[in-house]
């Protein structure tokens, strides 16, 4: 039987449907009106070069352990380890946070405070229903999923069109845009922290190089997709954190509430002429609707992220754990072990909480965590790319990443510093010392989560061979 291409609107719908996450709509409201300005920038500084960097790295060089292998062809089993570990660490991270953010949404919803009980059994219920998702193969869950990426677009699009309605009707925004120069981010460390959330919505997209053997034409079609993509991950972000600015102050959205949703609903309704009582029966069922689509999230990259923790358990790089599969060949002791260490992060953040209120342990602490470490994780693959290039000239590269010498190491250290300068940014607000006492919830955790990843890589083998 002849073997079906992977077409172009594929690749491009593929790669919207696997990273788009409705949580990150609320960071990317905060950035306020010079988010277009960001979008345009990095969709060009960083997604291209990266898009294209990780399609010749997954033809050339093709596994199942991705970015882990290509780290250690270049570089060897610790700082592959270390990629391992920030690539599973962020996703128990983002699991709890997103625990976090049912219960706020549903307090909002239904405007109550929710006990710190019925805190815990919901943000545990939340955290083992994905992680038990987590043990079956992504096609048992495919009606989950699907129904989540309708979701998705419903509520996106949804929020951007109804804000856009509203502006036309009103002519009001609460971040009005009165010249051109309301559009260009002053260069300073609070603008700058933003840089990491757009590049945080950005990852993912190596996908498309992992289906350069099904089309017709990679060379042509990968930077097509990846553009293209770009630009639809852009709208599909843009245009619902275009509907939060005419809605709520970027000031306000800047806590990073998810309470924030039910507010920015409320508002547009609101203004449009809807009568009180149909606004909440509409906040509940969009709220149900966000809920779900936290559940789509994790169940469609749990499989990836647990094959990626196995495969680097069976070659030595995580702890042994990790490695079982079940007759189904699924990883199930990965998301096991993904439900308890969220089970503790979230039960850790209550008991802080009560302990003392201004411990900060949060929705925005959890899912900075989470974006913080998963950037990490990207760090070394670029300077890989430039290693691998050099080292290995002979090998055969079904898709090659245009341009000269010159424009290569570009292309690889551009991607490069943005990674670390968002990460950076986003850790100091500000170098004063005031203000990193105000985070130290955030320091620590990127200070115990290094600790972690030093413990894990002092016990690999330097000297083991590749896996084969």
């Amino acid at each position: 039987m002849k073997k079906k291409k992977f077409k172009l609107v594929d690749a491009v719908l593929g790669t919207v449907c696997l990273t788009l996450v409705c949580e990150s709509v609320m960071p990317t409201a905060a950035i306020g009106n010079t988010q277009y300005f960001w979008w345009i920038f990095l969709l060009v500084a960083f997604c291209l070069p990266y898009g294209m960097i990780t399609a010749e790295l997954g033809t050339t060089y093709p596994s199942e352990g991705g970015m882990y292998d290509w780290v250690k062809r270049a570089f060897g089993p610790k700082w592959a380890g270390r990629v391992a570990w920030n690539y599973w660490i962020n996703f128990p991270l983002w699991i709890a946070s997103l625990a976090v953010a049912v219960t706020d949404i549903i307090a909002g919803m239904f405007d109550i405070e929710l006990s710190v009980w019925m805190l815990l059994l919901l943000q545990l219920s939340y955290v083992w229903l994905v992680s038990l998702l987590g043990t079956q193969r992504i096609g048992e869950s495919k009606y989950i999923v699907n129904l989540g990426t309708f979701f998705k677009i419903v509520l996106l699009l949804g929020i951007g069109l109804l804000g856009i309605y509203v502006f036309i009707k009103t002519g009001q925004s609460a971040n009005p845009i009165n010249g051109f120069g309301d559009l260009i981010p002053a260069m300073n460390l609070e603008n700058l922290s933003f840089i990491s959330i757009i590049l945080f919505n950005f990852m993912g997209f190596e996908v498309v190089g992992t289906w350069a053997e099904d089309m017709d034409d990679p060379k042509k079609d990968i930077p097509k997709a990846l553009i293209i993509g770009g630009l639809l991950m852009a709208v599909f972000y843009v245009l619902p954190a275009t509907g939060f600015n005419i809605a709520l102050s970027a000031d306000t959205v800047a806590n990073l509430d998810p309470e924030n949703v039910v507010e920015v609903l409320t508002t547009l309704f609101a203004t449009v002429g809807i009568s009180s009582s149909v606004i909440r029966t509409l906040v509940i069922i969009a709220g149900a609707m966000f809920i779900y689509t936290f559940i789509a999230n994790i169940a469609s990259w749990s499989f990836g992220v647990n094959e990626v923790a196995k495969y680097a358990a069976e070659d030595g790089s995580m702890p042994k754990m990790f490695a079982p599969v079940n007759e189904e060949g699924v990883p199930y002791k990965a998301s096991l072990i993904n439900g308890v260490v969220a089970s503790i992060i979230v039960v850790g953040g209550i008991v802080a909480n009560l302990i003392n209120e201004d411990f900060g342990a949060s929705f925005s602490l959890f899912f900075c965590l989470s974006w913080i470490t998963l950037l990490i994780g990207y760090i070394p693959m670029f300077l890989a790319f430039l290693k691998l290039r050099k080292t290995d000239k002979n090998v055969k590269r079904p898709y090659k990443v245009p341009g000269g010498e010159v424009m290569i190491k570009v292309m690889a250290i551009v991607p490069f510093i943005l990674l670390i300068a968002g990460i950076v940014f986003t850790l100091f607000g500000d170098f004063s010392a005031e203000y990193i006492m105000d985070n130290k919830p955030l320091f620590a955790g990127v200070i115990l989560s290094f600790i972690c990843e030093e413990i894990l890589v002092a016990h690999i083998d330097s000297g083991k061979e590749d896996k084969e």
